[in-house]
């Protein structure tokens, strides 16, 4: 059996998780994923089966997109709703066209320095690896690419929360883009929620469940 089977990630599994779930059901060795997923995110997996295990890195480097929910007002230490509050603030004060015109300077080339918990090498380890030890090491930044960012939705209040559609490249974290845009609005930001709803041409609306 060779193909590429295009899989909904559910949040609670890692993406290595998925393939060892795909290798038991089809009783197949040669299996592997297409780019991580973070436990917490669900969504499109691409999950390459026999000889097409060899199109993995090909389907990796293709543009991906997300729809995210993003809380303003409070920072963590994983730059999501999964890690250890840093600060909180009250972001009443914010606007829907606060948001727009802050989301507009991220178009297009955008650096971004990658989060320690995260599957970036340093020095031959992990990131997440580090920072699991209390470790914090330098990062340097790097380019991404964001091809479109779009404010779906908005709810003003003390914890304002924007919804928005993410399609950019890979490498492209979104936690540090709602991280990142917490810090332009001075009332800091995490990445409540976030599903990937398309890995280069493989969409959300085709994608089938593990079960």
């Amino acid at each position: 059996m060779d193909g590429v089977l295009n899989l909904l990630k559910p949040p609670g599994m890692t993406s290595h998780d998925v393939v060892s779930v795909v290798r038991r059901a089809l009783g197949i060795k040669k299996v592997g994923h297409t780019g991580t997923l973070d436990p917490g995110v669900a969504g499109v997996l691409p999950i390459c089966v026999g000889r097409a295990t060899r199109l993995a890195e090909y389907i990796a480097g293709e543009e991906k997109a997300y729809r995210a929910e993003i809380t303003f007002g409070v920072t963590t230490t994983t730059q999501d709703s999964f890690g250890e509050v840093l600060s909180e603030q009250d972001g009443s004060h914010l606007t829907r066209g606060d948001i727009a015109y802050s989301l507009a300077r991220f178009h297009g080339p955008v650096m971004q320095v990658p989060p320690m918990v995260s599957a970036v090498k340093v020095g031959g380890k992990r990131l997440y690896e580090l920072a699991r030890q209390g470790v914090e090491v330098e990062r340097e930044a790097r380019q991404v690419y964001i091809h479109r960012l779009q404010l779906l939705d908005f709810r003003p209040g003390p914890r304002p929360v924007a919804f928005v559609d993410v399609v950019c490249s890979k490498g492209t974290y979104i936690r540090t883009l709602a991280h990142d845009l917490g810090q332009m609005l001075k009332v800091g930001a995490q990445m409540s929620y976030l599903v990937r709803t398309r890995s280069g041409p493989f969409r959300l609306e085709d994608a089938s469940t593990l079960e």
